[in-house]
């Protein structure tokens, strides 16, 4: 039996296919300007950290966070900022954090949150009692809304 039938290339002969950028609009700043501005934030956070001010620091890094296709090394730096800040944070001090962020940063804490559940066993920068006790403060001030609003979400961070 011949299996040649099986290598063809189904969406290169269909007129309606959907690309990613199809879905959303790219990142206006391009991909050297993305990169730029998380190096630029993810030091920025450091400081803040270092500092003590985790409430600053989350409103930094979940401001213009990148997105898009060819930006990796720059959500890279990003993620790596945000498990940061989630790292040096006490439990006790999660509910307020959460509380002084806008909605819009509330959803992309929760982004953020699942992509550090996703990479959980590739990168040991974080565990996941961590990732789920601030899952559990955000979903307590943020409502379900906010996974729903994650979920359906084509701009992937």
């Amino acid at each position: 039996m011949d299996g040649a039938f099986r290598k063809i290339n189904i969406d290169l002969l269909e007129e309606d296919v959907l690309l990613p950028s199809d879905l959303y609009d790219p990142d206006p700043r391009g991909v050297e300007g993305v990169l730029a501005d998380a190096k630029n934030r993810s030091g920025e956070v450091r400081g803040l950290v270092s500092k003590g001010d985790i409430a600053s620091a989350l409103n930094v890094i979940l401001t213009d966070c990148p997105y898009g296709e060819d930006v990796d090394e720059a959500k890279d730096i990003t993620t790596s900022a945000l498990l940061l800040i989630l790292n040096s944070t006490r439990s006790t001090d999660i509910s307020n954090l959460v509380k002084g962020l806008s909605g819009d940063h509330q959803d992309r804490l929760m982004a953020y949150l699942y992509k550090g559940m996703a990479n959980l066993g590739e990168k040991s920068e974080i565990s996941g009692s961590v990732l789920l006790s601030w899952h559990e403060k955000l979903t307590e001030v943020a409502g379900v809304g906010c996974i729903v609003r994650v979920m359906t979400d084509r701009r992937i961070v």
